[in-house]
């Protein structure tokens, strides 16, 4: 479903995803939520976007979490809740299972589901007035262990723990040293430090950038969950691409590579 909340625009290979509700701080409805689900799906589905950033409207805010004033429409009933609940995880699970690089640009305020959001991209940059927390213990909600597995994944048990228990809000260098963010660069470096990794990464090889998230996706599973077949089938695809003649082309010839994804 389209929606004005959420932005959505393709750039020389980079897919943009905007969150667009600055008046509440981007804080993200049933129906952002929605439309998010149908761009990232859009994304997947068009082989010229080769990598996602997302990030939030207005300057003040990445993602303010859940949008309360929509609580009693949204998240009251028990059928309200739940399908609330499932699109959610839905939209979690999607960002997580893009087959291509995702990067959140963070500025300002990354809350609640914000973080939660952030954390399921694979690399996120940040402003040093960027503020992280997950203020769940203060609002009485609970995190299942789809939000919260993430989460440890990326900052382990004792960091996940401080950060809900005490619900409070954690700056830019707290994030860095946690390992909650890739990297923290001045206000006005933002949009040209994600534009130059993104546009970076696109320039790759798409097999190889693709093969490499799979494989660390694989990793982090349990040994028995791992899908080594994938992986394999995944290197072995690079090694018989038109790209892999192409990359060595190009460095034989001193001459950047054209990559086309086959």
């Amino acid at each position: 479903m389209a929606s004005d909340k959420v932005l959505a625009r393709v750039d020389d290979g980079v897919g943009w995803m905007t969150l667009n509700n600055p008046e509440r701080h981007n804080a993200i409805s049933l129906e952002m939520w929605e439309a998010a689900l149908e761009i990232m799906a859009g994304f997947a589905a068009d082989a010229s976007v080769r990598v996602m950033v997302l990030t939030g409207a207005g300057g003040k805010a990445f993602a303010s979490g859940a949008d309360i004033s929509r609580f009693k429409d949204e998240r009251q009933e028990a059928d309200a809740l739940a399908h609330y609940q499932a699109t959610t995880q839905k939209a979690y699970e999607a960002l997580q299972a893009l087959p291509i690089p995702t990067i959140a640009m963070i500025r300002g305020y990354c809350i609640g589901g914000g973080t939660a959001l952030s954390v399921c991209c694979d690399l996120r940059v940040c402003t040093e007035n960027a503020r992280f927390g997950i203020p769940a213990a203060k609002l009485g909600l609970g995190y299942g262990l789809g939000r919260t597995q993430p989460l440890v994944d990326l900052i382990g048990p004792a960091f996940a723990k401080e950060m809900f228990f005490t619900g409070r809000l954690f700056d830019a260098r707290e994030a860095e040293r946690m390992g909650l963010v890739n990297r923290v660069v001045a206000d006005d470096r933002l949009e040209p430090t994600v534009e130059e990794m993104a546009r970076t990464i696109a320039a790759n090889a798409p097999l190889t950038v693709r093969c490499s998230k799979l494989v660390v996706g694989e990793i982090l599973k349990d040994g028995p969950a791992r899908d080594v077949a994938a992986t394999e089938r995944a290197v072995e695809a690079c090694f018989r691409s038109r790209d892999y003649q192409e990359g060595q082309a190009a460095f034989t010839e001193k001459r950047p590579p054209r990559f086309i994804g086959a």
